[in-house]
């Protein structure tokens, strides 16, 4: 089935960024005031030099949204069957991001700037993760990189497009762009909630692209989070996702597709506004190496499985696998082989 993708079914647009992982003391999180299973942006090099000074750090081609085409492109096997856009610097960690893409047959597609490559420090504690990024280049993202004609040929060919919801904080002017194009012709534009904080203090943001937007991923924290920040009034996620589905939508061919993680419990989808949930079998502790990637593995399995016009269920344990995988090894790094069985 994969063989007959086109190249470039799927594209992301998002903040390329060379992860720096490390395994650290409790103390590094309280000495900068960052909570253990956290996400959240910073202008300070302090906590980049400590952690490659003191501790045995590993590098990884991170961000959100690369994570999950990178897994997608390795489920779904075809070489150029994903694209990637983002925003990095003329630098090493370029050619590292460069060479892991490449590596997983993702068709990157960057857009150079003056500034340096971004980067994400990575804090594990235990099964925990806390991320810390410096987006410099990642943050210069802009529309005109659309406007090379090569590069929207790229976008006209995607019938699947996915942006983490870190990129609301780099350029909306593009993801509106690109969302318009989806909703126009039919095609399926995807966006993820992604961290408390952008349902707080990004939300105009994530409002104005949820029109355009026919699958919304998030998490159980990011879930409370929306609720919270939009006065819904309940905290149950299931009543959550409905709400995230009936919001308005400027293509109403279709209805919009909610998709909830909660670890270890259920996955909550709303679909044309019934709620479904799939069980998860969950790890033991002793299988747990770094959560960091879960879910954005989890989208890139989803999302190979929606391009190969999978069934729902197929998406989701495809989703819940990709995940599982991640969650046994360092980082979002993939195996040798690739053996999920629909």
């Amino acid at each position: 089935m994969a063989e007959l993708l086109n190249e470039g079914v799927l594209l992301g647009m998002g903040n390329p960024l060379l992860d720096i992982s490390a395994t650290v003391k409790p103390e590094m999180l309280e000495k900068y005031q960052l909570k253990a299973n956290d996400a959240i942006l910073t202008e300070d090099e302090a906590i980049f030099k400590e952690l490659v000074d003191q501790y045995q750090v590993d590098y990884i081609a991170g961000g959100a949204t690369q994570n999950s085409i990178r897994v997608a492109q390795w489920v779904v096997g075809k070489p150029k069957a994903t694209t990637y856009f983002g925003c990095v610097g003329d630098d090493e960690s370029k050619k590292k991001l460069v060479e892991k893409s490449e590596e997983a047959g993702v068709n990157v597609q960057y857009q150079i700037s003056e500034f340096p490559t971004g980067r994400c420090a990575v804090l594990i504690t235990g099964q925990e993760r806390s991320l810390v990024t410096k987006l410099d280049a990642a943050n210069h993202f802009n529309v005109s990189h659309l406007e090379v004609e090569d590069n929207w040929k790229l976008v006209e060919k995607a019938q699947v497009v996915y942006s983490a919801g870190f990129f609301l904080t780099v350029s909306v002017d593009s993801m509106l762009k690109v969302s318009k194009h989806c909703a126009s012709k039919g095609k399926t534009y995807c966006i993820n909630l992604s961290a408390p904080f952008l349902c707080q203090f990004f939300k105009d943001q994530m409002m104005s692209v949820l029109p355009f937007t026919d699958i919304v991923f998030g998490n159980e924290t990011e879930a409370a989070a929306y609720a919270e920040n939009q006065n819904l009034g309940t905290t149950d996620v299931r009543e959550i996702a409905k709400k995230i589905a009936m919001l308005p939508k400027e293509n109403g061919s279709k209805s919009r597709l909610v998709v909830i993680t909660q670890g270890s419990d259920p996955v909550v989808v709303v679909n044309e506004g019934t709620v479904t949930e799939y069980p998860v079998t969950p790890l033991k502790a002793e299988e747990i190496v770094d959560t960091n990637g879960a879910g954005d593995a989890f989208v890139g399995g989803f999302l190979a499985q929606y391009v190969l016009k999978k069934p729902l269920s197929t998406c989701v344990e495809c989703g819940v696998w990709a995940a599982t995988h991640i969650i046994k090894r360092s980082g979002c790094t993939l195996p040798e082989s690739m053996d999920f069985k629909a």
